[in-house]
């Protein structure tokens, strides 16, 4: 377990931008990625608003009858592997393609299949179902699509933790490669559920805002919030053993130091009042990296914007880190792109990487009277910049899944 692992590579498809590059400097110009949905007609519905990505063509990213082959999560997750291991610079002439690995996860799949291929079972019958309606639905897919379009033959699996997806995969992989089951991951989270289904069950669920100003419906720890806004998208990153990302001159961006995994055991939806099982994924990821709370510069929060999340996560920070809490910038990604679901802890993992890199801490947009109980530094008023040397993410998801990834600005 002595192996360090560094980031080598990342790849974004976003609501604000579909590579690294166009998001990061969306996120910078302060642009919000939610809008009127678009994928279908919601007269009917409550809600109003999402966060879609834009003009993404699959056929761009990868080659078009594959593309035809997957759902949409699918086609997202690929694009962004291609990115991120574009990045990396990986030549795979010069690789053991066995070990080199995958864990990308989606939370939900393609509810867009299993929508249009119940339709077509009730008005043509079962025999006119598509032949590729499995593989097309299915979560693990996006893992196996990634895996073929790479080339890639390590370790090759499928994580879903709900909205903790994203955090668990590259918490897994970093594990993969500190037990030397590979010397490089390919990692992150991927999602496309902006419809019919998905919007009228979290609707029905009270999770959804209603909001009909995209400037005002995601906006963590407001006194006024009322519920996320739901998203789209893939995080994808290259995890890399250090020694074999110096052997061959790799850019490296940060060094992975920590990660804490934990359940609440308490409830399928809500997190623990007290916040004691995403403190204890925090403190995990801290005590691996062998620091102390007052290390830690910046926590990028899952910050959902529904009333339970927000509170009970500021409950697990403070719990954690007592008096530094005072001094630790938090922030929330979710105020620009909504809740990607299964990929937005592995796009918030990227969000930390460009601010080591950058020494910058994106404003939490929208957010302007905060609830009296969320009395944090969240960046609401202004961007941040600072040299960061230790930058925490959380993730939670329903069923009471936390995670914690920790980063380090590298030194060698």
């Amino acid at each position: 377990m002595d192996r360090r692992v560094v980031v080598t590579g990342i790849g974004a498809i976003t609501p604000i931008g579909n590579t690294v590059d166009e998001f990061w400097n969306a996120i910078k110009e302060k642009k919000i990625g939610i809008g009127p949905i678009t994928k279908f007609d919601t007269t009917e519905y409550k809600v109003k608003l999402a966060a879609e990505v834009k003009n993404f063509v699959a056929k761009e990213h990868m080659d078009f009858k594959a593309s035809k082959r997957m759902g949409l999560f699918s086609q997202y997750a690929v694009a962004a592997a291609k990115e991120a291991f574009l990045d990396a610079k990986i030549d795979m002439k010069k690789e053991d393609p066995y070990r080199i690995g995958v864990i990308v996860g989606s939370g939900i799949g393609s509810l867009q299949t299993i929508e249009k291929e119940h339709n077509t079972i009730i008005n043509k019958g079962p025999s006119r179902v598509n032949p590729l309606m499995v593989p097309m639905m299915i979560s693990n897919m996006a893992a196996g699509n990634v895996a073929i379009s790479l080339g890639l033959k390590g370790k090759c699996t499928s994580v879903t933790t709900a909205c903790a997806t994203g955090t668990h995969s590259i918490g897994d992989a970093y594990r993969a490669i500190q037990c030397s089951d590979a010397d490089v991951m390919v990692a992150g989270g991927c999602e496309s559920s902006i419809c019919p289904t998905a919007v009228a069950g979290f609707t029905s669920l009270t999770a959804l805002s209603e909001e009909t100003n995209p400037l005002r419906a995601s906006i963590p720890f407001d006194q006024d919030r009322n519920g996320f806004v739901i998203g789209e998208g893939a995080g994808i990153v290259v995890l890399e053993e250090l020694s074999h990302a110096q052997k061959r001159g790799a850019h490296i961006y940060a060094e992975v130091v920590g990660y804490g995994a934990t359940c609440d055991a308490y409830h399928i939806t809500s997190p623990k009042e007290d916040g004691s099982g995403a403190a204890k994924a925090m403190e995990l990821a801290i005590k691996e990296a062998n620091i102390t709370p007052y290390d830690v510069d910046y926590i990028n929060a899952h910050g959902t914007s529904t009333h339970h999340n927000d509170l009970f996560e500021t409950r697990a920070i403070k719990q954690v880190f007592k008096e530094a809490s005072k001094q630790v910038i938090v922030n929330a990604t979710k105020s620009l792109i909504g809740h990607l679901l299964g990929a937005a802890g592995a796009v918030e993992f990227i969000t930390c990487v460009k601010s080591i890199e950058d020494g910058y801490i994106h404003q939490t947009l929208g957010t302007t009277i905060l609830d009296q109980e969320c009395d944090l530094n969240y960046a609401i008023d202004a961007p941040v910049k600072k040299e960061l040397k230790y930058v925490l993410s959380n993730s939670l998801g329903f069923g009471g899944h936390n995670a914690t990834l920790l980063l380090r600005k590298y030194q060698n």
